[in-house]
């Protein structure tokens, strides 16, 4: 074996997203920070803002997301730039809550994994 092994200076990245029986995505990583974001900034136009995507997609995407779940990530409520805004219903707190211990879990697992792969090559 070579005496300059390059592993040692590799990360390794994955990504993990929710699909349909049938493959269609549901909810990934890019959706999860969304989310995490509107807990976050208080508001779906706050959160699109500060992560430097289009509110009207956005929230496009979340609502075929809600579509596909069955159940609503967001309560809406009316009142004008001052009052209304948009927020995580309980079922959007408990999928971010989930998906974060979900995702936690993942990644102590895969970056153990991934050590037991390097060690292979000292």
């Amino acid at each position: 074996m070579s005496d300059k092994n390059n592993l040692k200076n590799i990360k390794f990245n994955y990504k993990i997203w929710l699909s349909t029986k049938e493959g269609d995505g549901i909810m990934g990583d890019g959706k999860w920070q969304i989310l995490k974001a509107i807990k976050e900034h208080g508001s779906l136009m706050a959160a699109t803002d500060a992560l430097g995507i289009t509110y009207r997609r956005t929230w496009g995407d979340l609502k075929e997301i809600e579509n596909q779940l069955g159940f609503p990530l967001l309560e809406k409520s009316r009142g004008g730039k001052e009052r209304g805004g948009t927020k995580l219903s309980p079922e959007g707190e408990k999928m971010v809550a989930a998906f974060d211990r979900f995702h936690k879990k993942a990644d102590d697992f895969m970056e153990k994994a991934f050590e037991e792969f390097r060690s292979e090559f000292d």
